[in-house]
C-alpha cells in the first residue's frame, strides 16, 4: 500500500475534491452522447450529472451550451473526453474479444458505465474498484434506472490507499487467467510513488496475454499551462481547479517501467485518435492537452 493523499482529493463522493471532476467528464460524456457525430455513448451519464447537488445547472447536451462548441470546457474538453471514452471503449474491447481475456479491472472506476453499455463476450468479469461514496452514488442513480449490467459486476468498495489488492482477490480475480486493466483519469491525481506502485502491482497481478491502458501528463511544468483556456474555462464555469487538484511532482516513467518488464508499450497523443477518427481537439497554443499522452501496454511473457 501506498499513500495516494494530494491536496484535497481525499473525498468519499462526488461531492467535492476529484469526486467533482467525475462529474464533469459524466457531463462531457452526455455531450458527446447527443452529438450528431458522436463518438461514444453513455446513455447513463446524463443521470449521473442531473442527480447530484454538485452538478446542478450543467449542460448534458450542446444545445443547453450558449457557445456551442467555442466553449473551451464542454465544447473542446468536452470533446476530449469523448474521443477518450472511445479509444478506451475499443482497447477494452478488443482486448475481450480478440483474446482469452475475460476479467477486466477499472481501477479507480469512478462513474464509468461501461460494465453496463459495452457488449462485454460470455463469461467477462468487471471489477470496479473505487471508494464507497462514489460506488454507492453511482449504483443509487443505475438503481433508479434500473439498469442492468451486460456482464458479471463485481464493485469493490475500498480506497487505493488500502489492502485493494487482498479485496480484488477476495472478489474472485484469479492472477492465473489474464486480465485488461484501465486507469483512466487517475494518475493525474497520485503523487508520483502511487503510480509507481499501481504500475507494480498489476505487474505483479498479470499474467502473459494481460494488458493495461492507462492516461498521463508529460509536461514538466504543470503551471507553465496555467493559463490556458481549458483551465481557466473549468474553474470559471463549474469552480474546478484542475492545477490544484493535480500532483505537480516530475512523473515515473511507468511506460519505461513496464517495457523494461517485458511489456510491450504504445505511447500514443490524444490528436493522433482525432486524426484518425475525424473529430476530436487539435493541437493549439497554450494547448493544457500538450502533455497529455495515453498508453497501451501488453505483457507478452512473464
Amino acid at each position: 500500500m501506498v499513500d495516494t493523499t494530494h491536496r484535497d482529493t481525499d473525498v468519499g463522493s462526488v461531492e467535492g475534491g476529484v469526486g467533482v471532476t467525475a462529474l464533469m467528464v459524466a457531463a462531457a460524456r452526455a455531450i458527446e452522447t447527443h452529438r450528431h457525430d458522436t463518438l461514444a455513448r453513455d446513455v447513463y451519464a446524463e443521470h449521473f450529472v442531473l442527480a447530484a447537488p454538485a452538478s446542478a445547472g450543467w449542460p448534458v447536451r450542446m444545445q443547453q451550451v450558449l457557445d456551442g462548441d467555442a466553449n473551451p470546457l464542454w465544447g473542446r474538453f468536452a470533446r476530449y473526453f469523448g474521443l477518450r471514452t472511445r479509444v478506451l471503449d475499443d482497447f477494452l474491447l478488443r482486448s475481450v474479444h480478440t483474446g482469452n481475456v475475460r476479467q477486466v479491472v477499472l481501477l479507480g472506476a469512478g462513474l464509468d458505465s461501461r460494465a453496463f453499455r459495452l457488449d462485454w463476450p460470455p463469461g467477462c468479469v468487471i471489477f470496479e474498484i473505487d471508494r464507497e461514496g462514489v460506488l454507492a452514488f453511482k449504483h443509487k442513480v443505475l438503481d433508479g434506472l434500473a439498469a442492468t449490467p451486460k456482464a458479471a459486476r463485481v464493485p469493490i468498495p475500498i480506497d487505493l490507499r488500502a489492502d485493494w489488492v487482498g479485496a480484488l482477490a477476495d472478489a474472485g480475480f484469479d492472477t492465473a487467467a489474464p486480465s485488461v486493466w484501465l486507469a483512466e483519469g487517475l494518475f493525474f491525481y497520485l503523487p508520483a510513488a502511487a503510480e509507481t506502485y499501481l504500475i507494480k502491482m498489476v505487474d505483479r497481478l498479470t499474467t502473459e496475454g494481460s494488458a493495461l491502458a492507462f492516461e498521463v501528463k508529460l509536461e514538466k511544468d504543470l503551471l507553465a499551462f496555467r493559463d490556458s483556456p481549458l483551465y481557466t474555462s473549468t474553474t470559471r464555469q463549474i469552480g474546478i481547479d484542475l492545477l490544484h487538484l493535480f500532483d505537480r511532482e516530475p512523473r515515473p516513467d511507468s511506460a519505461g517501467g513496464l517495457a523494461s518488464k517485458g511489456w510491450s508499450t504504445s505511447v500514443r497523443t490524444p490528436f493522433d485518435f482525432t486524426r484518425h477518427h475525424g473529430r476530436g481537439p487539435l493541437p493549439e497554443q497554450n494547448d493544457a492537452l500538450a502533455g497529455n499522452r495515453w498508453v497501451f501496454a501488453h505483457k507478452s511473457r512473464p
